[in-house]
């Protein structure tokens, strides 16, 4: 049995596709919770604070899976792959 392997600039890309799908739903988990933090809070300060501290969570995610491929290829260039 014969395995196929990849290029690395392919690997590094199936790799970078498979951080940036994980990150995204990492994301979206954070974003429901938040939500639903928020709605079950009922005004009260401290359960506002951890589904708004959910929230943030959610869109630091979804910014880092928006910049993952471009953070690759920054450091492609770099090591010059």
């Amino acid at each position: 049995m014969v395995l196929a392997v990849n290029s690395v600039d392919q690997t590094i890309a199936n790799i970078t596709h498979w951080v940036v799908g994980m990150l995204a739903g990492l994301a979206t988990l954070f974003l429901t919770l938040g939500g639903l933090r928020y709605l079950m809070a009922g005004g009260e300060p401290g359960e506002v604070e951890k589904a708004k501290g959910a929230l943030r969570s959610a869109a630091i995610g979804y910014m880092l899976a928006v910049l993952a491929p471009i953070i690759v290829g920054v450091l492609k260039g770099l090591v010059g792959a």
